[in-house]
């Protein structure tokens, strides 16, 4: 009986067995995103349908950020299980992946100002004309063959639009489910009529990892069969006759109102009054900017310490080092003063794999982070190790100091206070830099705030929410430096009297 008791114990805190799925929330409607109307909870047809495969999997689905565009080399190093964000079906992505068999099907949609009467109105027209579009997308390759000016953007379909609305791009081309949930909503857009091209999403899975493709692939026949997909799709207003000839459905018309459509129409349609906003939307979205700054500040707690502790390094043996030593100091300090953080932080995520050293995604950051800016203090150590003058170090020698006791005592203090001024100012660029974790799966500060401004259409007043964060949090670490100068000043002016 004990025994029976204690394995139902251990069962129900046993945790649940997981389908850890990619995608990007920053992408915005209808895919997966941040509920306009309550931000802490993440919502789209994709997060409905990755739910729906989890049912019937027997497995809890649970969502993982990734940048859309890096969605497959996440999958790759296995930081999910797959990836269910709008991948498209195309030959490129199945040299690198396994596909699924597609679950949604829509044409490309044109967009242009209303009355705009120079707009490109054809494939033909867009030759020599700049058109908006995502990043590595179906559309962008159409357009890059029609002789178009493609301009791409990381941040989102809003913003796609919102230059076209200022009259920066002549045009947007996309998959017809952002159209219909960010150009039809405004007047000031109209879609244009015609054939550009169609697209279809398959769900995607390491190459190799064939059974899992098999059971998702079962599991989509069994949510076709049963209609949970068709009210999926007539839910979000994305019922079309593409999608219904993908999944062989004779009934070309939707059978029941577009609810989350009209929902989302509702939210975000127009804009509140700011002070509104700060009232009832702002106090919504704080908790998950405090959840972004904590991370953000414990990265750039972690890879400034790494920074200190190798700049102090670095800096001692480029100044009283053997010639190797250095020299060896001078090319690592030159390397990573001179290449992007960007691309040291790609090569340690997703480079080191490729040599059986697999770091996670936090610690991926703080090393990235850490290495980087390792040179820029090493910089700050020498700088005030040199403004000692030599004779000090002299006179220290003829009073019996050693070598350790010189630098300890004398250069030491002196070096300090030169140094952390610039220490201090690197720290709060640290903090600011430290929003290029989200490559690796990391929700931070500002990847909180640009998947918030996607979702919610509010890019001003969250931006100045969010600045506001990043400045309390700057401002102690700015104060601490001024007081730590100060006692500093006062020790070196007691030793000189």
């Amino acid at each position: 009986m004990h025994a029976l008791l204690l394995l139902t114990a251990l069962a129900a805190a046993a945790p649940e067995p997981e389908l850890r799925w990619g995608a990007d929330a920053q992408g915005g409607a209808p895919y997966v995103f941040q509920d306009p109307t309550d931000p802490n909870h993440l919502i789209g047809f994709e997060v409905e349908l990755a739910g729906a495969l989890g049912k019937k999997l027997g497995l809890r689905a649970r969502p993982i950020q990734g940048p859309w565009d890096k969605l497959l080399e996440l999958l790759e190093r296995g930081d999910f299980d797959l990836a269910l964000n709008g991948i498209e079906v195309a030959a490129e992505k199945k040299r690198v992946a396994l596909l699924s068999r597609p679950y949604f099907s829509a044409p490309e949609r044109l967009t242009i100002r209303r009355g705009d009467a120079n707009a490109p109105r054809t494939l033909e027209a867009l030759k020599g004309r700049q058109v908006g579009t995502l990043p590595g997308s179906m559309a962008e390759r159409i357009l890059t063959r029609a002789g178009a000016e493609v301009r791409t953007y990381e941040g989102g379909q809003d913003e796609i639009y919102a230059d076209l609305k200022l009259g920066r791009t002549d045009a947007v081309l996309l998959d017809a489910p952002i159209a219909i949930f960010y150009a039809e909503i405004d007047s000031d857009f109209e879609n244009v009529p015609g054939e550009f091209g169609s697209v279809e999403y398959a769900v995607a899975f390491r190459l190799g990892d064939e059974e899992r493709q098999a059971q998702v692939n079962a599991a989509l026949e069994a949510l076709i069969r049963d209609g949970t997909l068709r009210a999926l799709y007539e839910r979000w207003g994305l019922w079309s006759p593409e999608v219904a000839r993908l999944l062989g459905d004779p009934d070309l018309k939707p059978r029941s109102p577009p609810e989350e459509l009209m929902r989302w129409r509702a939210a975000v349609g127009k804009l509140p009054p700011f002070w509104e906003r700060v009232r009832t939307r702002y106090p919504q979205v704080l908790p998950l900017f405090l959840k972004g700054a904590g991370l953000s500040l414990a990265v750039s707690l972690l890879a400034m310490v790494l920074a200190i502790v190798l700049g102090v390094a670095l800096a001692m043996g480029r100044r009283y080092g053997p010639t190797v030593v250095s020299v060896a100091c001078v090319a690592y300090i030159e390397f990573f003063r001179g290449t992007p953080l960007l691309i040291q932080l790609t090569m340690v995520y997703f480079g080191l794999p490729e040599l059986g050293v697999k770091l996670s995604p936090f610690v991926a950051g703080v090393v990235a982070l850490g290495l980087n800016y390792a040179a820029a203090e090493a910089e700050n150590y020498r700088a005030g190790l040199e403004s000692v003058p030599a004779g000090q170090l002299e006179a220290a020698t003829v009073l019996g100091f050693s070598r350790l006791q010189s630098l300890r005592f004398i250069v030491a203090p002196q070096a300090v206070r030169i140094a952390i001024p610039p220490m201090t100012n690197d720290f709060i660029a640290l903090l600011k830099d430290s929003s290029l974790v989200s490559i690796v799966t990391l929700t931070e500060l500002t990847k909180t705030y640009t998947t918030l401004a996607s979702s919610m259409r509010d890019h001003l007043g969250l931006g100045l929410l969010v600045a506001l964060v990043y400045l309390l949090i700057g401002l102690p670490f700015a104060q601490l430096a001024r007081v730590v100068e100060r006692r500093f000043a006062r020790h070196l002016k007691r030793g000189l009297a």
